[in-house]
This record gives structure tokens, sequence and C-alpha cells, in this order.
């Protein structure tokens, strides 16, 4: 089960980025798409855990909760949803996934946490990667927009990670909730704080929810993206430990790259797949004497048994 539901898992977030772009490209307002899906899923999985009465409605009022909505699920999906009407999914993909090293460059800088020389190393490579995305069009200075999609991506992962900090520190001080609580509750705030955006900022466009491909793409990333992958995800960190399923990193982003090629006729360039290696290259070096550990200690339970 533990294979197959990482596999499920990496198969979905996978295909997550193709459906935004289908989304938005049909004509559904960014920020109306992304408020949708996550209110909506929060909302089914939250009652569904009060009616398992593993939740309290009270949580809804917590102060933890909401800082945790408004980085993991507003600043991450708002900057995304809005960039992927002018990059490629696959290379939102790609960008998404530096995520971890900024998580590790918080860490090192604003919480004075000692990293590794490998962490350094890796946040590097990475870098390297995103500019070698990011330079060829930087350097011809015409396509600005793109440039600036690609940035906003980039911000948005800065509150991926603020918010990934502040669940773990959640998840530590309050271990009887459950990590499916947890992000049921963040998606509810994030998803309402979305729509209020779209409510401002995109008042007179909601005609593109009426069109087959905007219905399709919402009811997707709602049911399949956020319900079932982010459960799943909650289910593997739970049934094995916190590094595992974070590993969809490294095939992910190459998975969307191909299959926005495939599926959907986006452009692979030689700078978007040296990019995408350097950028995963630079996760692995991050997570190196991670895997070092976890091989040697198989290694070692083999030997023994």
């Amino acid at each position: 089960m533990i294979i197959f539901n990482y596999l499920l898992m990496c198969a979905i977030f996978s295909t997550t980025f193709l459906a935004i772009k289908i989304g938005v490209e049909a004509g559904l307002p960014p920020f109306l798409s992304a408020g949708l899906r996550f209110l909506l899923a929060g909302a089914f999985i939250f009652l569904w855990m009060i009616l398992q009465r593993k939740a309290k409605p009270s949580l809804l009022l917590r102060k933890e909760f909401l800082l945790i909505g408004m980085t993991s699920t507003f600043l991450t999906f708002a900057t995304l949803y809005w960039a992927e009407q002018h990059v490629a999914s696959g290379i939102a993909a790609i960008l998404s996934a530096t995520g971890p090293m900024i998580i590790l460059m918080i860490q090192s800088v604003v919480m004075r946490k000692k990293a590794r020389r490998s962490d350094y190393w890796g946040c590097a490579v990475g870098f390297a990667g995103v500019c070698v995305l990011i330079m060829p069009k930087l350097a011809i200075g015409s396509d600005l927009i793109w440039i600036l999609s690609c940035v906003v991506i980039l911000i948005g992962e800065i509150g991926y990670s603020v918010g990934s900090l502040a669940t773990r520190k959640l998840s530590l001080d309050m271990p009887d909730i459950s990590p499916i609580t947890i992000n049921a509750v963040q998606m509810m705030h994030g998803g309402l704080a979305l729509l209020l955006l779209s409510l401002f900022s995109e008042r007179g466009q909601w005609t593109g929810l009426t069109t087959m491909p905007a219905i399709g793409s919402v009811l997707y990333l709602t049911i399949v993206g956020s319900m079932l992958g982010h459960s799943l995800y909650a289910w593997l960190l739970k049934a094995t430990n916190a590094f595992f399923p974070s590993t969809w990193l490294f095939v992910s982003p190459i998975i969307a790259l191909g299959l926005g090629a495939f599926l959907y006729g986006e452009t692979i360039s030689l700078y978007s797949v040296l990019g995408s290696l350097f950028i995963i290259g630079g996760i692995l070096i991050v997570n190196l004497p991670e895997l070092r550990a976890r091989f040697m200690s198989r290694r070692m339970a083999s030997s023994s048994g």
C-alpha cells in the first residue's frame, strides 16, 4: 500500500500543473479557480473529519491555522495560478520544486539553524538551474512578463516554505490533531482568501467558469489534486517518515515537463531541460546525507537478516 499510494501521489502531483494551465487558458480567472479548489476540498475533508469525531469546528478559529493558510495555500497558489497564464506548466512545476531549498535558506538565515556543506552546495546548484531557465529570455529582454511570472512563482515558494515550517511546528505542538485536519483547515482559510481576492480583482470575468475545460479543471484539482493527493501525502507522512513522501520532487517536475509537451504541445527547450536537471540535482545534493543514511540502514538491516 505504501508503494502504491506513493506512486499514485507522484502521478497526481505531476498532473496538477497541467490541469491549472488548462483551466486558466480556458478563461477561468486564476484566483477564482484556486479559491474554489481549496475551499471546497478543505470543507469536504474537514466535515468528514468532524463526522469521524477527529476534529472540532473550533479549530477554524485558531490563528495558527490562519497563518498556514495564508502562506501554504494563499500565497503559494495565488502566485502559481497567476503565473501559469504566462509560463508553461512544466516550467511552473520545475520552479515550484525549489521549495525545499528555500526552506533551508530560511532555516539558515532567519532561524540561525546550522546548515551542512551539502545544503549550501545543493542550494547553489538549484539556484544555477533557475538562472539557466530564466537567463536566455532575460538576455533577450523580449518577454518581461514571462520573466516576471517565473519570479512570482519563486516568491510563492517562499510562502510554501514558511507554511511548511509553521505546519511542522504546529504538528509538534498539537500531536493529537491529525495532519489531514491541519491541511483541511488551512486549505479553507487560504481558499476563502483567494475567493476574496478574486471578488475584488476579477469581477466580471467569472463567465469562464461555464466552459467544460474550466469545470473539468476545477473538479479534477479539487477532488484528485487536493482531496486525494494531499491526503495521500499526509497518510504517507504518518505511515513512513518526514523524508520519504517529499521525494516526489525528484520525479514529478520532469514528468510534468513531459506531460505539458506531449498532451498540450508545450515547447521543451535545451535550457528548460538543463535548468530542470540542475534544480533536481540541487534537491538531490541537499538530501544526499539523508539518502545515504537510508541506504546504509537498509543495507545493514538486510545483511543482519
